[in-house]
């Protein structure tokens, strides 16, 4: 097993964690992309231009940073993969027998190398410093934490259904995903969470900016703070929001049914995994909660972190060899600790 790799790029975000990291984003895109026939790669070239042209009519402001990391990088995909969306995720926040609140989440996602090449980035904007779980390359903020402040992450939404049944489920897919790219201008999820990182002073404030601006595409954002009642679900449509206080635990679903809306993953698999995360204690052992279900053949990330105080951040990759149906680990524990880091076996 490999350590996580940790960038620090308070200077210059994610364009010098690309330039320094260039040859770790090009193995993960051939990673990624290993599944996928070579002849396929020509497709790359026009779904970038694609994305990179409904990028610069939506309200991110991070366009500049993917077209100069396209550049460093010199291939196809590299706007594609910035912008493609997590496939599922277990989250939950808890504060029982705690000083302050822990965040837990796995990301559970089909792509190959996504476990072995993730990386820590220290990264500031006006408000301050901030953690974020990432890849090189990467645009936006899936997972992080800002020590003093607030630590949140992304889930991925219902989807919007107007059919039932299976063979529905292409003709809805293809009509959110034409709808997202030819009308929606809002913020890309993972954009407006970067934003919060770097603007955001407090909890209160990242939850305000976060239920308040106009979205691409529904998400699920968690947050939590450093006091034991700074705990916050916030569901969100494109130009709606529901902000739920207290202990949660999200998986690709609203916490009540909307009609109309259908979790990604079935009923009875959101619920096994949030359940296993419902009987887990707020200072349990790290990743304890790391079983079935929540650790499955996508699984590729678990992190555990508490923005209090200094700070604390636990992270581990995780792979899948073809021959087994559960992933291993494929780093080392990355550890955050007392305002500093440090590697655990």
């Amino acid at each position: 097993m490999q350590q996580i790799p940790f960038v620090d790029v308070r200077d210059g975000g994610p364009i010098a964690h690309a330039k320094a990291r260039a040859a770790a984003a090009a193995a993960l895109r051939d990673a990624c992309l290993a599944p996928v026939p070579r002849w396929s790669h020509v497709c790359l070239a026009p779904i970038d231009r694609l994305a990179s042209a409904w990028l610069r009519k939506s309200a991110s402001h991070y366009l500049g940073d993917l077209e100069s990391i396209a550049e460093i990088l010199g291939f196809h995909g590299a706007v594609t993969l910035n912008m493609s969306y997590l496939f599922a995720c277990t989250t939950s926040a808890d504060s029982r027998g705690s000083d302050a609140p822990i965040l837990r989440r796995s990301l559970d996602w089909p792509f190959r190398g996504l476990g072995k090449c993730v990386e820590i980035a220290w990264q500031s904007g006006p408000a301050g410093h901030f953690y974020n779980v990432t890849w090189p390359g990467a645009v936006g903020v899936l997972t992080a934490m800002a020590p003093g402040r607030f630590a949140a992450v992304i889930n991925q939404a219902p989807m919007l259904r107007r059919g039932r049944g299976p063979l529905t489920f292409p003709y809805d897919f293809a009509l959110n995903l034409h709808n997202a790219l030819a009308q929606e201008n809002g913020w890309p999820p993972d954009h407006l969470l970067r934003l919060a990182f770097e603007t955001c002073a407090s909890f209160e404030e990242a939850i305000a900016l976060l239920a308040r601006e106009p979205l691409a595409r529904p998400v699920l954002f968690t947050l939590t703070g450093t006091a034991p009642g700074e705990i916050a679900l916030i569901e969100r449509t494109e130009r709606e929001a529901r902000v739920l206080r207290g202990p949660v635990v999200v998986a690709n679903d609203w916490q009540e049914p909307r009609e109309g809306w259908r979790a990604r993953m079935g009923y009875e698999n959101n619920e096994a995994r949030k359940s296993v995360l419902r009987l887990t204690p707020a200072r349990a052992p790290s990743f304890q909660w790391v079983v079935p279900p929540v650790l499955n053949h996508t699984t590729r990330l678990v992190v555990e972190m508490s923005a209090a105080g200094a700070g604390e951040l636990v992270a581990r990759g995780y792979e899948c060899a073809p021959w087994r149906n559960l992933p291993e680990p494929a780093t080392k524990d990355f550890r955050l600790a007392d305002g500093g880091m440090a590697i655990a076996a």
